[in-house]
């Protein structure tokens, strides 16, 4: 096991932690998305920036410790934005996740603490190769997506997607089903997913498994990818599958592209709002009809009445414990012709 550096959860899919690697600086014009490198900490920013580790755990540092991430890139609406196509001859650079994503900061919430700064050292190299998150990515074979989705999407990133993907995979455990989660796209986090799993799928999936650190590539690279990471999901053969698409779907992480692959799976959509005039600018910009509205937006009673009274659909506050046998009616509705909800027992 390998105690000199720390290995953040973007290493996950890898074997960097117990095998051996040598670290070689290399000029910025090979550099590439997906990259593992090794940084050094220069300024750990807030004492609350911690470091994602595989396993899911937070990890506190201190300055003059080195880590594995990856490069690549964020563009989060209410957090930070950065990327390591705008690393200058410094080389210097920001923790953009906990997860290890590096990259230039170009910009950030003034609501945001510092954020933790670091050093190129090299890139991990075996063998004379540099080491990337595609060198740790094993084809499956293909196979059409058939699994029935519930599908999660937001009006930005922090709206409540991941607790109500939480509340409802615990619904279908509850009845009997066989889930599998995952998240299509965003930036590489861990805690999204485990959520999920500690909720009670059999089986989670994200954009990492396949080697992306964040879905912030080329169409046509995320749709190789996204492909490849439905081939896993099915593989799961699982009764349904609990989707999450990260940020919004106008942002630039392709989640017009994930939805748009797996709309004819969708049974049923579940919006997380910040607020109204959200969900009716969404529902008009990508022409998507949720099932139900939830989230920040559904808090009051008056965010619930403005939801319903604007965009003419459902508004549930699902964390609302009261909430829930209308939830149960709708998810049965969308998932009758599989199994009954109630019962839990095959039709």
């Amino acid at each position: 096991m390998n105690h000199k550096y720390i290995f953040t959860s973007l290493t996950r899919i890898s074997d960097l932690q117990e095998k051996g690697f040598t670290v070689k600086k290399i000029p910025k014009e090979h550099w590439e998305t997906g990259d593992y490198v090794v940084c050094e900490i220069v300024n750990p920013g807030s004492d609350s920036l911690k470091l994602e580790l595989p396993n899911g755990r937070m990890r506190g540092v201190i300055r003059g410790e080195s880590f594995v991430g990856a490069l690549g890139e964020r563009f989060a609406t209410l957090e930070a934005t950065g990327t390591w196509r705008s690393v200058e001859d410094d080389l210097k650079m920001s923790v953009l996740t906990g997860a290890g994503l590096v990259g230039k900061l170009t910009s950030k919430s003034v609501f945001l603490p510092k954020m933790m700064k670091v050093a190129y050292s090299g890139h991990a190299f075996r063998q004379g190769s540099k080491l990337t998150m595609e060198s740790f990515v094993e084809s499956v074979a293909d196979t059409a997506f058939a699994i029935p989705v519930i599908l999660f999407v937001g009006t930005s990133m922090s709206a409540g997607k991941t607790t109500s993907a939480r509340i409802v995979t615990n619904m279908l455990k509850q009845a009997g089903y066989k889930v599998v989660g995952a998240k299509l796209t965003g930036a590489g986090r861990l805690k999204d997913i485990l959520a999920v799993k500690d909720a009670g799928a059999d089986v989670v999936l994200d954009f990492v498994d396949v080697g992306l650190p964040s879905s912030i590539c080329p169409k046509e690279t995320y749709q190789s990818k996204l492909r490849q990471l439905l081939n896993r999901i099915s593989r799961a053969e699982a009764d349904v599958a609990v989707i999450e698409i990260g940020a919004s779907p106008l942002e630039p992480y392709n989640g017009d592209i994930a939805i748009n692959t797996i709309r004819d799976q969708i049974k049923c959509t579940i919006l997380s709002a910040s607020d109204p005039y959200a969900v009716y600018g969404l529902m008009k910009a990508f022409d998507l009809v949720p099932d139900i509205v939830t989230g920040v937006a559904t808090n009051t009673l008056a965010g619930v009445s403005m939801v319903e009274k604007l965009c003419k659909v459902r508004a549930l506050n699902l964390i609302d414990p009261t909430t829930q046998p209308v939830l149960e009616e709708i998810l049965k509705e969308a998932l009758m012709p599989i199994r009954d909800l109630d019962s839990g027992d095959p039709e």
